[in-house]
């Protein structure tokens, strides 16, 4: 926020002088907002270029040679600022930006760059990493009690619900933020910071970092799912773009348009009166294979990558029936250790023999993991250890807990794995085969794939796409597989991978990395199959109505992330449909 400055001297003119202004009262009510963004800052026109007797990359001032082999290109920028590797296809060429090591992910992205040839021998594409930022809103209100209300809302991680901040107190010019931390019972300081009266500026260390907050009275902010007085909603059709989907109208396809104006309208005016609030950053529908409803919220847009988080595991699954599809010799009966390691040592655990792809998919391999955050198998556990950077040698490592198949227990290093075997027999980075097989046919724009260390795409989810795209995976299985003509996934594939196989919980069946569940429909029961992700994010395919309803939130490690799936569509969308 800027500060305007006005000065006015020598002014020869008689005048009465005007009273003193009263200075605005020294109240911490109101809406303060902290954004520190931490780059990349390396983006924008890349050319690949004759420069001498060799292909220079060009980008930012920078000029760096770039190693050709046959019809393989790549290169680094230096400091590791970001590097390229690509494949010549025809007079282009489609390749990966790797970007440095985010501060909010604490990793690496890929995203797809294609570099198209101008004639002249050369080629240009655009670079656009995944933004790397934090933002804190800080939302103060006056209680009954007099103290000052409050509470830590963070987009981006939810950081806020680990914090369990509920209060503000202000003595002198230090400001503390008091609250139980998540797993505590007792009251505590979370974080004390200061204020500077003079800009009126509160300052608090979060995470080792430390962040400005300055009061937000846009009426636009983000913090509001649609401006802090927004206008009533409308409803209007989603635009058709050229990214194959076809758009039609609400009623065209028989949902009543009334209703779900007024279940809009419901998320507009959801009130942001606690860390728990329902974060709901869009919805979209699409009936008879068109997209019907497209609304955004809270500062989200149709351009932006949204993370789908756990919704990726369905990722994996996609990939898997496309190179299946393409003649990639992967199996349901694949075994695991043998394809991962090669040679299988004599003295492994005859559990561990009996693994196979299915087992992996299925979530009934024996692993000693269930994601609860302390079993030597969780995502938790191995993404934050230090010793191992390779996170499928780490998983193959850890051991049994029972035998593959007796039971269903989710784990994310599970899907990984599996996508470490299909990229070990197809011989090709996940990216790559990713956007060959699936982006490119099915009319991807820019999305942005979570990297483990060592620079594998993880198969676990943290995947960052636009909803208009990722939502193309579940209306896919609703065409048995197929987009615009491309046999994309066998129908079999399809079916299968979407079936209840197992139930997961008392409410949740799966089948090959999708989830499923059961909804009530007119006295009757609607199967339905979804990619679901920490925070909210649920792409929800039920193949009796032909319809597909999306979201995404932000709700991170919080249960009222399961809203949308568990009270909306049900309660809300459902009775809409004819």
């Amino acid at each position: 926020m800027r500060s305007v400055f006005v000065a006015l001297a020598g002014a020869a003119v008689l005048a009465t002088a005007a009273p003193a202004q009263t200075p605005a009262p020294r109240t911490l009510e109101g809406l303060w907002v902290a954004k520190k963004r931490f780059g990349p800052d390396l983006r924008g026109t890349l050319m690949i270029l004759q420069r001498g007797d060799g292909l220079v990359a060009d980008i930012a001032g920078f000029a760096v040679p770039v190693r050709q082999q046959g019809k393989s290109f790549s290169f680094e920028l230096p400091d590791g600022k970001g590097r390229f590797r690509g494949v010549r296809n025809g007079t282009a060429i489609e390749g990966q930006w790797i970007q440095p090591v985010t501060v909010e992910g604490g990793a690496r992205y890929a995203t797809p760059l294609v570099l198209r040839s101008d004639g002249r021998g050369r080629w240009t594409g655009d670079v656009g990493p995944r933004d790397d930022h934090m933002t804190y809103y800080l939302p103060v209100t006056r209680g009954a009690d007099g103290r000052l209300a409050t509470y830590l809302r963070n987009p981006e991680r939810n950081q806020g619900i680990f914090l369990g901040v509920s209060r503000i107190e202000e003595e002198g010019d230090a400001v503390r933020l008091v609250g139980t931390r998540r797993g505590q019972k007792e009251e505590t300081v979370i974080a004390t910071g200061t204020r500077d009266a003079g800009s009126d500026r509160l300052r608090f260390p979060l995470y080792g970092r430390s962040f400005g907050f300055e009061r937000d009275t846009t009426a636009s902010s983000p913090f509001y799912p649609r401006a802090k007085t927004p206008e009533r909603y409308r409803y209007s059709p989603p635009v058709q773009l050229d990214d194959g989907w076809p758009v039609s109208t609400l009623g065209k396809e028989g949902i009543d348009r009334a209703a779900i104006e007024k279940f809009v309208q419901m998320l507009i005016d959801m009130p942001m009166d606690g860390i728990s609030s329902s974060q709901i950053h869009s919805v979209l529908i699409a009936r008879n294979g068109k997209l019907v409803l497209e609304e955004y919220f809270h500062g989200h847009g149709r351009d932006m990558p949204h993370d789908t988080r756990s919704a990726s595991k369905s990722w994996t699954n996609v990939l898997i029936g496309a190179a299946m599809q393409s003649g990639v010799s992967i199996r349901l009966d694949t075994p695991l250790y043998e394809t991962m390691l090669g040679a299988v040592p004599a003295d492994l655990d005859q559990r561990k023999r009996a693994i196979t792809l299915e087992h992996l998919i299925s979530m009934t391999a024996g692993f000693d993991c269930d994601d609860s955050g302390d079993r030597p198998g969780d995502e938790d556990v191995f993404q934050q250890q230090p010793e191992e950077p390779d996170w499928y040698r780490y998983m193959l490592n850890v051991p049994m807990a029972w035998n593959s198949g007796e039971k269903i227990v989710y784990c994310s290093g599970k899907p990984n794995l599996a996508g470490g075997m299909l990229e070990k027999i197809a011989g090709e980075p996940l990216p790559e085969m990713f956007y060959r097989l699936v982006a490119k046919p099915m009319k991807m724009g820019r999305y942005h794939l979570f990297l483990q260390p060592t620079g594998e795409a993880y198969g676990g989810g943290g995947h960052d796409f636009t909803t208009r795209d990722f939502m193309k995976l579940t209306q896919l299985y609703l065409n048995d597989g197929k987009w615009e003509g491309w046999q994309i996934v066998s129908p079999e594939w399809a079916r299968n991978s979407t079936a209840a196989l197992r139930n997961l919980s008392p409410r949740q069946t799966y089948g090959y990395l999708w989830n499923s569940v059961a909804y009530d429909y007119k006295g009757r029961k609607l199967h339905a199959y979804f990619a679901g992700g920490n925070g909210g994010q649920a792409y929800i395919g039920i193949p009796d109505l032909d319809l597909l309803i999306a979201f995404t939130g932000g709700n991170y490690a919080d249960s009222v992330l399961f809203r949308a799936q568990r009270e909306f569509v049900p309660e809300e969308i459902l009775p809409a449909v004819r």
